[in-house]
């Protein structure tokens, strides 16, 4: 160390501090991530003094990094009762009573555990989160695993600490006090010392005498003959002289002295002089004997390399792990000693540390044998490096047990998003093949149950991780159903309702359960040595298979993975029975509706075109319905309605809804405005307990109409989109009122607004429900212009394509709600029927 480097306040332990804070730091963040809390840190407890050194994240509204009242943070508990401190709801729990962060809401969960140095809690690792949660033993566990990380690091600390501030003591002595000088005149046997050389030895220029052997004296008897040969050699070969030995000074005391000299020779070689200087280092000989004792005393293992990394220092902890003892690790080369380290992450960084002078921190597995994960730390000193490492396997281990719970979370998850995407069973389930492989398996086969049971299988899925064999489990499958004996595990599975396992051996257990010589051979050349049936159940019922298998170069699965097996086939189940259930429901529902909507008349030039499309999720059909009869006048009378509700009784409720107001129709011969007046009036009447919108349309062709090849329209909506009238022309036409009169089924004696509207033959009526143009995140107006604009633009095609076409344009495969559709086409009446409009239907004529 330099004047300069002094005067600046630097020393050579900031990049050691800064190593050991980065490490505090990570040490919190894995703290935060293994017991999943947003926050963490390491804080120091020292008297009355709390000061976070690492952290992770921190809230506002905490004290600051150092507080000067401990007993206002759950931290000081940690360090009074030196054992670990659980609080899932520091709102309800007594010991969290009233501290700042817990009543200003920022702390609601806490995990602490003391970190424990030199025997004494020294500091707290603690996670904490703003909401109130559960911790569960494994994560105090891992919190007080990495609570010896932490003490590590504290330890590193403080030895650097006490490193740097022996050096900087004995540079300042240097730099105070000067060094003393000794000249000794090997002519005449005369030793000279300046004063402070004699004040380093203690004694006065009289005590001292000024001879080698008043020097002698002073040296301790267990140095003076190395220091005897050191002068010797200096002499004899006219070099250098080194030497460091300790001084017992008249008084008792030991003092550690540096001495460094050379002696000098006359014109004819003659060695006639040895100068020099030398000084105190006892405090760097102390400072080094404490870093050593708290060395050997720390629960991290540390170890010193020279620049040519032959080690120089190893402690206990380094000797256990290392497997070695010290005398053989000490001198040795860490290369020749540990080939494995070469040519990896250990070479790598240690190289890199020296050349660029920064530390360096990484964690990597070194091989048998010592075979286990370390976290190392490595910092570029003068003579080499210095190293810090910890055994870290057990703590990757529960980071592994950690990531893999969590993936095993993410597949049921998505397993459970996978098959609710879908209600078709065989899409649906097919999917599971894929999900479990690779996570659970290397390769996978589903199987489903056909209506005749066992005997009738359906292998529906097969995945395998490797892309290239996925067509060799794809043929394995094909040929091993139409060839498996009952003492298969998969027909043994499907029989039982229980899960059939193969722990080894099972191409040879597969090979002979099928009768087909393909089919062992494709097993042969999957190789698995595991595998496992896991039957596919719901209600008692066992609706297929989920097949399992594991190549050799894999272990067995553990009790985990076996669990979460067991729980994707369980849902699958539930999945399989689900969609089942949904066709049946689905069927039931469709039926039902189908059966109260009949075929339309079809009079004179008239045609009546219809469309019913049910909605994809289950029983949502049964609220719309379009109907279409001729009144006893001859009058054609067009309905379209749309029940509220989208269940079976919204289905039942369409279908008196539908009978009332055909027969309100006939029997009174009424317009549209008075059906639905009569209608709204029977509605309470009969108890019918429902709301509904329809719109009613009456086609009148009297003599003045025939006369002038029109058609008048009468028409009434009660709350229902608005018929539309596609012209000759091409233009389309709205009929609505200026005010929409109410639903059907909300006022019993409403009054009905009526229009009447004469088209020209020629002319196309539309009526439908409100599943045709609205859409979520778009409005109806919007879904109303885009129908207008595609009725004109596809205007010119038959009535039955037309119908197609919009349904097409509009609707997607699987739409959310009904979708009633009729139009009516005006065909003129000075020529024949068309051809594409099919024969006239009366009723009673068919």
């Amino acid at each position: 160390m330099t004047r300069a480097d002094l005067s600046r306040g630097s020393h050579p332990g900031d990049q050691a501090s800064a190593a050991a804070a980065t490490g505090l730091d990570r040490l919190a963040d894995l703290a935060a991530r293994l017991v999943g809390a947003p926050w963490a840190q390491v804080a120091l407890v020292k008297g009355d003094v709390h000061e976070v050194v690492g952290s992770a994240g921190a809230p506002p509204g905490l004290p600051p990094r150092r507080c000067e009242r401990p007993q206002e943070t759950l931290c000081r508990l940690v360090a009074a009762e030196e054992r670990p401190l659980v609080v899932e709801d520091a709102g309800t729990d007594p010991r969290a009573a009233g501290l700042p962060a817990v009543e200003a809401g920022v702390v609601r969960c806490y995990l602490g555990v003391p970190v424990v140095t030199d025997g004494r809690t020294t500091a707290v690792l603690c996670a904490y989160g703003p909401e109130p949660r559960r911790w569960e033993g494994h994560q105090v566990a891992a919190l007080q695993h990495l609570a010896a990380s932490a003490a590590a690091e504290l330890d590193l600390e403080r030895i650097a600490g006490d490193v740097e501030r022996s050096r900087l003591r004995v540079a300042l002595a240097v730099d105070a006090a000067g060094v003393g000088s000794f000249d000794w005149d090997l002519l005449t046997g005369a030793l000279e010392w300046d004063a402070r050389l004699l004040e380093v030895f203690g004694v006065t220029r009289e005590e001292f005498g000024g001879t080698i052997e008043a020097f002698n004296a002073l040296v301790h008897p267990d140095d003076l003959d190395r220091v005897s040969a050191a002068v010797a050699r200096s002499i004899e070969t006219r070099g250098e002289y080194e030497a460091e030995y300790r001084v017992q000074r008249p008084g008792g005391a030991v003092r550690w002295v540096q001495a460094r000299g050379r002696t000098l020779s006359d014109s004819g070689g003659r060695a006639v002089r040895l100068i020099g200087a030398a000084y105190d280092t006892t405090e760097v000989h102390e400072g080094e004997a404490r870093v050593a004792r708290v060395l050997e005393s720390m629960s991290a293992a540390f170890y010193s390399l020279d620049r040519s990394f032959r080690f120089t220092y190893v402690n206990a902890e380094a000797e256990r792990l290392l497997g070695r003892p010290r005398s053989e690790l000490l001198g040795g080369v860490l290369w020749d000693l540990f080939p494995a380290s070469l040519d990896g992450p250990f070479e790598h960084h240690y190289r890199a540390a020296l050349a660029t002078g920064q530390p360096c921190a990484f964690e990597a597995h070194y091989p048998p044998p010592l075979d286990g994960w370390y976290e190392v730390r490595a910092w570029p000193v003068p003579d080499g490096l210095s190293v810090y490492f910890l055994e870290i396997t057990e703590r990757r281990r529960a980071q592994e047990r950690a990531d893999a719970a969590a993936a095993r979370l993410r597949l049921l998850a998505c397993t459970t998003e996978e098959l609710t995407e879908v209600l078709d069973a065989r899409t649906a389930v097919a999917r599971l093949a894929a999900l479990v492989v690779p996570a659970l398996a290397d390769w996978s086969v589903v199987t489903l149950v056909g209506e005749d049971g066992p005997a009738t299988l359906r292998d529906v899925g097969w995945a395998h991780r490797d892309p290239d064999r996925v067509r060799t489990v794809e043929r394995y499958a094909a040929r091993r159903s139409r060839a498996m004996r009952q003492t298969s595990p998969l027909l043994r599975a499907l029989a039982s309702g229980e899960a059939q396992a193969v722990p080894e051996g099972a191409v040879e257990v597969l090979g002979a359960s099928v009768d087909d010589p393909q089919a062992r051979q494709l097993i042969a050349e999957l190789g698995p040595e595991a595998c496992c049936v896991l039957p596919l159940t719901s209600h008692g019922r066992t609706l297929g298979a989920l097949s399992l298998f594991w190549g050799p170069g894999r272990s067995a699965p553990g009790e985990d993975d076996v669990a979460t097996a067991r729980e994707v086939a369980s849902r699958a189940g539930a999945a399989l029975e689900n969609a089942r259930l949904y066709e049946q429901q689905r069927e039931l529902a469709e039926e039902l509706q189908r059966s109260l909507l009949t075929a339309p008349p079809e009079p004179d030039h008239l045609e009546v075109a219809v469309r019913y499309l049910p909605a994809a999720a289950a029983a949502q059909v049964g609220g719309d319905w379009y109907d279409a009869f001729l009144q006893p006048d001859g009058s054609t009378v067009v309905v379209i309605g749309d029940v509220v509700g989208h269940d079976t009784a919204a289905a039942a409720a369409m279908g008196q809804l539908r009978g009332l107001l055909r027969g309100i129709a006939y029997t009174t011969g009424a317009g549209p405005a008075e059906v639905l007046q009569r209608l709204d009036a029977a509605i309470p009447g009969l108890m019918v307990s429902t709301t509904a919108t329809a719109a009613v349309l009456r086609l009148e062709r009297g003599p003045r109409e025939r006369d002038a090849g029109t058609v008048a329209l009468r028409w009434s909506s009660a709350g229902h989109p608005p018929p539309l009238v596609l012209h000759p022309d091409g233009g389309v036409q709205v009929l609505e009122a200026d005010e929409p009169d109410l639903l059907l089924g909300f006022e019993a004696l409403a009054e009905r607004q009526e229009g009447v509207e004469v088209v020209e033959r020629g002319s196309t009526v539309l009526l439908y429900s409100d599943g045709l143009v609205e859409r979520r995140g778009r409005s109806l107006d919007a879904g109303l212009d885009r129908l207008r604009h595609l009725l004109a633009e596809l205007g010119h095609l038959p009535l039955q394509q037309l119908c197609d076409a919009l349904l097409e344009r509009l609707v997607c495969t699987r739409p959310d709600d009904d979708v009633a559709v009729v139009a009516v086409r005006l065909h003129l009446q000075d020529r024949p029927r068309p051809r594409e409009a099919g024969p006239v239907v009366l009723p009673g004529r068919g």
